[in-house]
C-alpha cells in the first residue's frame, strides 16, 4: 500500500502491521495507516471491513494482537479510552455513550469533571459544556437539559461536544453525522473545517459518499480487514471507490421501478386527517399494495411521529386509519402488528429500539413471532429453525453462529436482523424509519433490492429517509412534510433532488395538501 502525505509533513499518527482476531475471524489484518495533522482522512469500507476495530484500537477500547502504533514518532499503547483521550485521541462512536437521565453538562464532563474542594464545580462544568457545545455547533442546546429530553440529532451533537471537551489532537468520527439533519450536518462540517485549520487530525468514517467528496482530503479503503488503497480525495469516482470497498463491479444501485397501474381495490393503508399535538396536522394519504411511498422533508417535520402514530405508539391521536378499506383502531403496537392488520415498524435506532444486544441472534429473530411458534409457553424449535434459516438466506445475514450475541454483528447485519424478525411475521404494511442510517453501500444495495422485491410481492411500504438519493431511487411517490403537514406529493419523474429540496423548504410559499 502506498500512503499519501503532504510533502514534507511528518505523520502525527502511524499504525504498522496491526492485526486483531476474534476466534478464527480476522477483524483486522496487517493494517497500515498514516494520519497527518491539519487533514481530514476518510476511512471507507463495508460494515465488517475492519473500520470499527481500527478505531477501537486507536481509541483504547481494545488492544491489538500484533503490530504497533506511533504518536509523534514514539511507540504508544492504551489500556483504556481514558488513556487514549489523555494522549489526545478521542472518538465519537456511532453508538452514543450518553446517559439519558443526566444533564448535557454532566455527560460532557463525566469522565473528567472540574473539582473544587473535592466536589464537582458546577459553574466550571457549565462553562466547559458551553464552550464544547459552541465548538460542536450546538449553541442552542442548554447545558442543564436532560439527554432524554433531546431529539436524536441533538444527542449526536452533544456526543461530538463531549469529545471536543478533551481538546483532542486526533478526533475520530464514526458515522458522526448519521443522525443529523441537513442543517446540522452543514454546521458540523463548518466545525470540522475549523478544527482542521487549527491543526487537528480528523479521521472521518461515513457511508455517505457525498460527505466524503465534500469534506475529506484523503481516503483509505478497507475490505475484509485489510487496507486496499489510500488516495487523495477526488482522484477516484464514487463507482470506483465502491468497487474497491466491495471487491466487485458495482452498478444498478437501485432496482427498476415497475409501471404503476390503476388498482380498483382499496389501498392497503389509508390515513384521513390524522393529527397528534402540534406534530401532525390533518395528515391524509394512501399507500397501495405493491407501492413504495416515501416521506421527505427536512428532519423533524413529523415524519417519525407519523410512523409511530401508525404503529400505535402515540396516545391521543385523532383522525382515522383504514387497512384494506376498513377502519381500524391502532392503540398499541400489539394491535398494529396483529394478523388482521399486518403492520411492521423498522425503528430508527436499531441499538435501543430494534434489538436486545446481549441476547443471541436466534433469540432476537424469534422475538417478534413467539406467539406463532410457541404453544403453552413452549417454543417449537423445528418451526423456529425453519423460519430463521429462511430469513438468514433471504437477507444474507453474516454471522459466526445464531447463538452468539447480536451485538457482536456488524451494523449492517444488525439492521438485517431487525428487518428479518419483522419479515418473519409476513407483514402486509411495512413502516421504515431511516433504515439505512449507518449502513455500508453494499448492504444498502441489498436492502434496496429486498424492499422492492417485498413490494412487488404485494406489500405496502411507507419509507422515511433523510437521504434524498434513496427517496429518488426507491420510491414510487414521495410525500414531503413541512411543519407536521403534507406539503406536496411528488410522483414518478417529478421525484428529483431539486423538487425535494424546494418542497422541503417550501420556497414558493405554496401549501398543497394531498389526499391520494
Amino acid at each position: 500500500m502506498v500512503t499519501l502525505q503532504v510533502p514534507g509533513a511528518p505523520a502525527l499518527f502511524q499504525m504498522n502491521g496491526v492485526s486483531k482476531r476474534y476466534g478464527g475471524v480476522n477483524a483486522l489484518e496487517n493494517a497500515e495507516l498514516s494520519v497527518q495533522g491539519g487533514r481530514i482522512h476518510a476511512i471507507l469500507g463495508e460494515n465488517g471491513a475492519g473500520k470499527s476495530t481500527l478505531i477501537k484500537i486507536m481509541a483504547g477500547v481494545i488492544a491489538p494482537d500484533e503490530g504497533r502504533m506511533l504518536l509523534d514518532g514514539r511507540p504508544i499503547s492504551f489500556r483504556s479510552p481514558a488513556e487514549a483521550s489523555a494522549a489526545g485521541i478521542t472518538c465519537v462512536f456511532q453508538e452514543l455513550s450518553l446517559i439519558p437521565d443526566l444533564s448535557v453538562a454532566d455527560n460532557i464532563c463525566i469522565s473528567n469533571p472540574p473539582l473544587s474542594f473535592g466536589l464537582i464545580d458546577r459553574h466550571a462544568q457549565r462553562r466547559i459544556a458551553e464552550e464544547a457545545l459552541a465548538r460542536a455547533g450546538a449553541e442552542d442546546v442548554h447545558p442543564r437539559a436532560l439527554i432524554k429530553d433531546l431529539p436524536l440529532s441533538r444527542r449526536q451533537l452533544v456526543e461530538i461536544a463531549k469529545a471536543l471537551a478533551w481538546k483532542p489532537r486526533i478526533l475520530i468520527l464514526d458515522e458522526g453525522t448519521s443522525a443529523l439533519s441537513a442543517t446540522d450536518v452543514a454546521k458540523v462540517f463548518l466545525v470540522l473545517r475549523r478544527l482542521r485549520s487549527e491543526g487537528l487530525a480528523l479521521l472521518y468514517i461515513s457511508h455517505r459518499m457525498h460527505e466524503i467528496a465534500e469534506l475529506a482530503d484523503q481516503c483509505t479503503v478497507f475490505r475484509n480487514g485489510r487496507n486496499v488503497q489510500s488516495f487523495a480525495s477526488g482522484t477516484h469516482s464514487d463507482g470506483e471507490i465502491v468497487e474497491m470497498m466491495i471487491g466487485r463491479e458495482y452498478s444498478n444501485v437501485f432496482p427498476p421501478k415497475p409501471e404503476r397501474t390503476v388498482d380498483a381495490t382499496p389501498p392497503a393503508l389509508e390515513c384521513r386527517n390524522l393529527s397528534w399535538t402540534d406534530s401532525l396536522r390533518n395528515i391524509s394519504f394512501t399507500v397501495g399494495k405493491g407501492e413504495v411511498v416515501g416521506l421527505g422533508g427536512l428532519d423533524g417535520q413529523g415524519q417519525r411521529e407519523l410512523l409511530l402514530a401508525l404503529f400505535g405508539v402515540l396516545r391521543g391521536t385523532t383522525g382515522s386509519v383504514l387497512v384494506d378499506g376498513k377502519p381500524i383502531t391502532l392503540d398499541s403496537p400489539v394491535a398494529a402488528s396483529a394478523a388482521q392488520v399486518g403492520m411492521a415498524l423498522i425503528p430508527e435506532d436499531r441499538k435501543t429500539e430494534g434489538l436486545m444486544l446481549p441476547m443471541t441472534v436466534r433469540e432476537n429473530l424469534s422475538f417478534a413471532v413467539l406467539d406463532r411458534i410457541s404453544k403453552g409457553g413452549v417454543i417449537n424449535r423445528e418451526k423456529e429453525g425453519l423460519l430463521i434459516d429462511e430469513m438468514v438466506r433471504l437477507l444474507a445475514i453474516k454471522t459466526d453462529g445464531l447463538d452468539g450475541p447480536v451485538g457482536a454483528l456488524s451494523g449492517g447485519n444488525q439492521q438485517k436482523v431487525v428487518i428479518a424478525k419483522w419479515l418473519m411475521r409476513r407483514p402486509r404494511i411495512i413502516l421504515l424509519n431511516d433504515p439505512t442510517r449507518g449502513i455500508d453501500v453494499g448492504t444498502k444495495h441489498e436492502l434496496y433490492q429486498l424492499l422492492r422485491g417485498i413490494a412487488d410481492a404485494g406489500a405496502a411500504i411507507l419509507f422515511y429517509s433523510t437521504d434524498y438519493d434513496e427517496l429518488i431511487g426507491c420510491c414510487d411517490r414521495v410525500l414531503v412534510l413541512y411543519d407536521g403537514r403534507i406539503l406536496r406529493e411528488l410522483v414518478g419523474d417529478g421525484i428529483t433532488q431539486h423538487d425535494l429540496i424546494a418542497s422541503a423548504l417550501n420556497v414558493d410559499g405554496k401549501t398543497k395538501e394531498t389526499a391520494a
